[in-house]
C-alpha cells in the first residue's frame, strides 16, 4: 500500500495519520501520532473457526518503557504482567469497536495497539481508540463505523478537546467520548461533582470533535481507493429455529408475564421449557431434518432460546411499559444497607443489597509505604494512595468455575467505582492514610459495579474517613425498536444481557463523579443521553436516602486496630540523619520503638503504629534528632559515659553533647566519678557548638525555673 500522510486540526492541536509506512504484513495499520505520542494501531482478521457462535474479537493494548526513554526494573529487564492502565484502555478500544461489527460476523479479529513513542502532553489512549477504527477499515473488515474517540477536560468554564495530562489534572473534568456516525456509542467520565447539565454540554462538545474525526477517516478511505465494507449476512436454514419458536413462544411470553416470580424462579420455569423442547427434538427420528439440524448444531436451542426471550422480554416494555419483574420503567429496586458488619479488625465494613443484588464492601487504612508503587507505568504519578479492587467470584451468579486472577471486568468495575469515589476522597494533609476498598460481589443480577460504589461509601464512613460526601450511583438501560425508546432505572440481569445500552452513573446529591456508558447499538442520540443522565439522578437520590438512613456521617474515630499516624516536617537536609549509613538509625529507631516511618523527599515524615505511644516515641526520637539547637538551651539529659576529661551526656534522642570537667559544679571537681556516675539524670545548658558540631554543655548559671521546666519536657517526651 502506499504511504499516506494525514493531518487533522482541531483546538489547536494536531492529529497526524501515517498509513502504508509500518507492520505492512497486517490486514489494516496505521501510525496515529499527536505531539511526540506515536501509537501503532493494526487489525488483522483469520478465518472463523467450527463452532463459534460469537465473535472472537481480542483488543491488546500494550507499552512499552522505551516509549518513555525507560528501562524497566526486576530481574529480567523487561516488560512482564501487564499494568492495570493498559489493561484498562483495552477495554476503552473494545467498548465502542465491538458493537459496530455485524451480529453475524464469527471470524476471529485482534487489534493490538502498541505506544511507541509518549510525551507528557499527549496521552496515548484516545489515539489508539481513533486508530482501532481506521486499522479496521483499512484491513476491509466488515465495519458499521467509521468510530472516533477525544477527551473533554474542563479549565476554567471552557471545555478543551484533547487536554494535556497537566490540564487534565487541574480541571474538574476527565471525560473519552466515542461515536459513530450514527451517534455516541461510549462514554466514560470522572467529573468533580459536575451538575448534569454541564456533563451533556461536554458530551456534546466531545461529539462535535469526533465528527470531524469521522469525516477525515472517510476521507482517508477515499483517498486510498477503498470502500467502506459491508458483507451480506450468510444465509441460515431457518427450519430449527422456526419448530423451536413454535413450541417456546407462548410458554416464554407467559413466564415473562408472571412478574411474581423471583430472578432463580424464572430461569428455572424457562429452563424447563427449553428441557421439553431438547426432550421432543430427541424423540424425533435420526433422518429428521430437524434432528440433523440439531445434532449439527448443539447451540441452536440456546440461541435461539435467547432471542425469542429477547423478543418478548423488549416488546413488554415497549408495548406495555412493564418489566419482567413487574417494576416501573424509572422504578429502584428494594434497597436496604448495613454497616460495621464485619469486627473492626477490619477498620470499615459496609453491606448494599439491591434486591438480588448484594456488595460487601471493606475499607483498610494504611500508612504512606502501602501506596501503590507504579514505576513500571508510564503515567505520571508513580504513586496511589486510593486503591479500589472489586470481585466476583462464580458463586454470585450460582455458577462453578475455576477461581484465577482478576480478568478485564473485574478491573474495569474497581477503576470505575475508584473514579466515583476519588472527588469526595480528603485530601493527604487532611488525612494521611493509605485507603484500600475492597468490594466482594456476593450475589449479582445487575449493577454490581455501582453496588461497590454504594457499598464502599457505606464502608468508608464506617471506617472514619472524612469523605466530603456520600457518593451513589444507578446503572441504566435502554430498549430501543425502530424510534421506540425506553429509557430504564437500576436495570437487572435480563435487561443488561438483552438490552441495548449499560450506562452507569455515580454521584452525590451535588454533582456526578463519575460516568460509563457502553451501547449495543451502533449510536445513540444526545437527547436520549439526556433522558438517562436526568432519570438517574433521581434513581441515585432515592438510593443515597436509604444509605444515609443506615449512617450520615463519617465515624468520628477510626478502629483501635488501625494504625495511628503521626507526621511532622524536618528539614530536608535532616533526612541523611535519619536514615542513617545504610539505614541504619532509622532500623534502630524502628526496632526500639515497632513502628514504622515513612519519609517523603520534602521532610515530611510519617510514623505509624497500631500502638500510639510507640508512634509518639519514635516522633520524639526523630525530633530529639532533627532539633535545631542554640546556645542557652536547658534540658535534662542522662549520662552515657565518662572519660577523664569530662562527662558525655544524651540530652535529646539520638543527641549527645559533653560536660567539661570544669563545667560539673562551681567548685573544683578532682575525679570525674566524684560528681556523677554513669545512668545520673542532669540538667545541663549548651554552652557552645564549635565549629565540628560538637557540642559542649554545662551545668553552671541554670535558673530554677529552666530546670524544672526541662524535667518537665523530659517527662512528656518518654
Amino acid at each position: 500500500m502506499a504511504e499516506v500522510d494525514k493531518s487533522i486540526s482541531f483546538d489547536g492541536r494536531d492529529i497526524r495519520l501515517k498509513v502504508g509506512l509500518l507492520a505492512p504484513q497486517a490486514g489494516g495499520s496505521v501510525l496515529i501520532e499527536s505531539g511526540d505520542t506515536s501509537v501503532l494501531v493494526t487489525a488483522t482478521r483469520s478465518q472463523a473457526r467450527e463452532g463459534i457462535d460469537f465473535l472472537p474479537l481480542t483488543v491488546d493494548y500494550e507499552e512499552r518503557l522505551y516509549a518513555a526513554g525507560r528501562i524497566p526494573g526486576g530481574i529480567m529487564r523487561r516488560e512482564g504482567r501487564p499494568p492495570e492502565k493498559t489493561i484498562l484502555t483495552s477495554r476503552l478500544i473494545d467498548r465502542p469497536m465491538r458493537p459496530l461489527f455485524p451480529s453475524w460476523l464469527r471470524d476471529d479479529l485482534q487489534i493490538i495497539a502498541l505506544t511507541l513513542s509518549m510525551d507528557e502532553l499527549v496521552p496515548p489512549d484516545v489515539l489508539a481508540v481513533t486508530g482501532a477504527s481506521i486499522a479496521t477499515l483499512i484491513a476491509q473488515i466488515p465495519f458499521n463505523g467509521p468510530m472516533a474517540a477525544v477527551r473533554v477536560g474542563l479549565v476554567g468554564d471552557d471545555f478543551i478537546i484533547n487536554p494535556t495530562y497537566a490540564e487534565t489534572e487541574a480541571g474538574d473534568l476527565d471525560l473519552i467520548v466515542a461515536g459513530s456516525p450514527h451517534g455516541v456509542i461510549m462514554v466514560e467520565a470522572g467529573a468533580n461533582q459536575l451538575p448534569e447539565r454541564d456533563i451533556l454540554e461536554a458530551i456534546d462538545f466531545g461529539y462535535e470533535a469526533v465528527r470531524d474525526l469521522i469525516k477525515a477517516q472517510q476521507d482517508l478511505i477515499a483517498e486510498l481507493g477503498l470502500v467502506i465494507v459491508q458483507e451480506a449476512p450468510p444465509e441460515v436454514d431457518q427450519t430449527l429455529e422456526n419448530y423451536i419458536r413454535d413450541r417456546a413462544n407462548g410458554q416464554i411470553k407467559k413466564i415473562l408475564s408472571q412478574f411474581s416470580l423471583t430472578k432463580p424462579e424464572r430461569d428455572a420455569a424457562l429452563d424447563v421449557v427449553k428441557d421439553e423442547i431438547a426432550a421432543t427434538i430427541t424423540e424425533l427420528s435420526e433422518e429428521d431434518p430437524i434432528r440433523v439440524a440439531a445434532t449439527a448444531n448443539k447451540k441452536a436451542l440456546g440461541n435461539t432460546f435467547k432471542d425469542i426471550t429477547k423478543h418478548f422480554m423488549r416488546r413488554q416494555i415497549i408495548e406495555d411499559n412493564v418489566r419482567v419483574d413487574g417494576r416501573k420503567l424509572d422504578q429502584v429496586r428494594p434497597v436496604s444497607c448495613l454497616v460495621d458488619v464485619l469486627p473492626k479488625r477490619v477498620h470499615g465494613s459496609g453491606l448494599f443489597n439491591r434486591e438480588l443484588t448484594q456488595v460487601l464492601s471493606t475499607c483498610t487504612l494504611g500508612t504512606p509505604g502501602d501506596a501503590q508503587n507504579l514505576n513500571d507505568d508510564m503515567q505520571l504519578d508513580q504513586h496511589k494512595r486510593y486503591l479500589h479492587h472489586y470481585n466476583f467470584p462464580p458463586f454470585s451468579v450460582g455458577e462453578t468455575k475455576p477461581m484465577r486472577a482478576p480478568g478485564r471486568r473485574e478491573i474495569g468495575h474497581g477503576a470505575l467505582a475508584e473514579r466515583a469515589l476519588i472527588p469526595v476522597l480528603p485530601s493527604k494533609e487532611q488525612f494521611p492514610y493509605v485507603i484500600r476498598i475492597v468490594s466482594e460481589v456476593l450475589s449479582s443480577n445487575g449493577s454490581t459495579s455501582m453496588g461497590s460504589v454504594c457499598g464502599s461509601t457505606l464502608a468508608l464512613m464506617d471506617a472514619g474517613v472524612p469523605i466530603l460526601k456520600p457518593v451513589s450511583g444507578a446503572a441504566m438501560g435502554l430498549i430501543k425498536e425502530g424510534d421506540e425508546v425506553r429509557v430504564l432505572t437500576d436495570i437487572q440481569g435480563i435487561e443488561d444481557f438483552l438490552g441495548d445500552m449499560d450506562f452507569k452513573v455515580a454521584g452525590t446529591d451535588t454533582g456526578i463523579t463519575a460516568l460509563q456508558m457502553d451501547m449495543k447499538i451502533s449510536g445513540l442520540s444526545l437527547e436520549v443521553i439526556a433522558q438517562a443522565v436526568h432519570q438517574a439522578k433521581a434513581a441515585r437520590l432515592h438510593i443515597l436516602e436509604k444509605m444515609l438512613a443506615c449512617i450520615d456521617t463519617p465515624r468520628t474515630e477510626t478502629s483501635a486496630y488501625a494504625p495511628r499516624l503521626l507526621t511532622i516536617k524536618i528539614d530536608s537536609d535532616m533526612i541523611g540523619l535519619v536514615i542513617g549509613p545504610g539505614g541504619k538509625t532509622i532500623k534502630g529507631i524502628t526496632e526500639e520503638t515497632g513502628a514504622k516511618i515513612d519519609i517523603e523527599d520534602d521532610g515530611t515524615v510519617t510514623i505509624s503504629a497500631v500502638d500510639e505511644n510507640k508512634a509518639k516515641r519514635a516522633r520524639n526520637i526523630i525530633q530529639g534528632m532533627t532539633r535545631k539547637l542554640h546556645e542557652g538551651d536547658v534540658y535534662a539529659g542522662r549520662i552515657t559515659r565518662i572519660i577523664p576529661i569530662g562527662a558525655f551526656v544524651e540530652f535529646l534522642p539520638g543527641k549527645e553533647g559533653m560536660i567539661h570537667i570544669s563545667q560539673l559544679a562551681d567548685y573544683r571537681v578532682g575525679k570525674v566519678e566524684d560528681e556523677v556516675a554513669v545512668g545520673d539524670e542532669v540538667i545541663i545548658k549548651v554552652r557552645e557548638i564549635d565549629n565540628k558540631g560538637r557540642i559542649n554543655l554545662t551545668r553552671l548559671g541554670i535558673h530554677p525555673d529552666q530546670a524544672a521546666a526541662a524535667r518537665e519536657a523530659a517527662a512528656v517526651n518518654r
